[in-house]
């Protein structure tokens, strides 16, 4: 790049038209502080988290990774047994004329799961998923067996743990044949960011209603089931089984099933329970399907399941 500098002996009036700006403005800088966010508000955390904490690439360019992001608290998604859930938006701020809200790259829609601590969970049933389970460090495992305070952080943060490890080994096989989950963002302590799983709602995008809440006609419902029956057939050839799936855990975007709440996800032979709780799982779905009028019955399906398993 050059610059022409013949007139720099000229006084900067006498380089300017009575319509351009002056040295001083055109060099000035428009500075926006952003130091005091407001309550809801937060800096990204995507660069204060591990680099085995953020997403697996290849990352969805709809990723917000500028280290200028800020994450603003939408409101309540969903309450559950162990964590809520909240929708969040990350953005860069719109301090440059040229910013676009939704911009891949510049702003993002994200899901905040965050878990309870044991003391505020109501999910009774925990010991038989982590059966098989380890904790490296000594220390927290006898931290979680007394039930003090760090215990109970170092427990909600397991089950946070147990889910991104879920989402991200699942999300690994690939869009092409893989298992379709949301896409984890990143996991810190506690919380889980991941893929807002959405459908295109009268006033713009509107959560993906759950299974359950659908209904769907013969054609859907035929693909519905076979989707169903993929989807566990590939979590059991990577010895995994969802451990709670239901109608209520499997998200309807169109005519796509997205798979969701992922915590409990137990080692089919590890587990001692685990063909217990693949043969429920079967019976969760094949129960729904049934009442709708698609003629399954989950002794098949589990009995195929198996089958891939070994």
């Amino acid at each position: 790049m050059t610059y022409d500098v013949s007139h720099n002996s000229q006084h900067p009036q006498d380089r300017t038209t009575p319509d351009s700006p002056t040295v001083a403005e055109a060099f000035g800088f428009d500075f926006r502080p952003l130091d005091d966010l407001h309550d809801d508000q937060r800096w990204s955390t995507w660069l204060e988290v591990e680099p085995l904490s953020r997403g697996p690439e290849p990352r969805p360019d709809w990723v917000v990774t500028s280290q200028a992001a800020v994450d603003t608290e939408l409101g309540v998604l969903k309450t559950g047994k162990e964590a809520d859930a909240f929708l969040l938006e990350r953005a860069v701020p719109d301090t440059d004329p040229s910013f676009v809200p939704g911009t891949p790259g510049l702003s993002v829609v994200m899901v905040a799961k965050r878990y309870r601590g044991e003391e505020h969970r109501s999910f009774h049933r925990s010991g038989a998923y982590t059966e098989g389970r380890r904790v490296r460090n000594t220390r927290d495992a006898r931290a979680m067996a007394k039930k003090t305070a760090h215990g109970r952080a170092v427990a909600a943060g397991q089950w946070a743990w147990a889910e991104w490890q879920a989402l991200t080994r699942l999300w690994a096989l690939g869009p092409h044949g893989g298992l379709a989950v949301p896409y984890p963002v990143q996991v810190d302590g506690t919380e889980l960011l991941m893929e807002w799983i959405t459908v295109e709602g009268e006033h713009g995008p509107e959560t993906a209603p759950r299974l359950a809440q659908t209904r769907p006609g013969p054609r859907l419902l035929a693909s519905y089931w076979e989707q169903v029956r993929e989807a566990m057939a590939l979590m059991v050839q990577e010895g995994m089984v969802h451990g709670d799936l239901s109608p209520y855990n499997v998200l309807a975007a169109g005519e796509r099933l997205v798979v969701i709440d992922l915590p409990q996800v137990v080692d089919l032979v590890g587990n001692v329970n685990g063909m217990d709780f693949l043969l429920r799982d079967c019976r969760n779905m094949a129960t729904w399907f049934r009442a709708r009028g698609l003629d399954v019955d989950e002794h098949d399906l589990f009995g195929d399941l198996v089958a891939h398993a070994f």
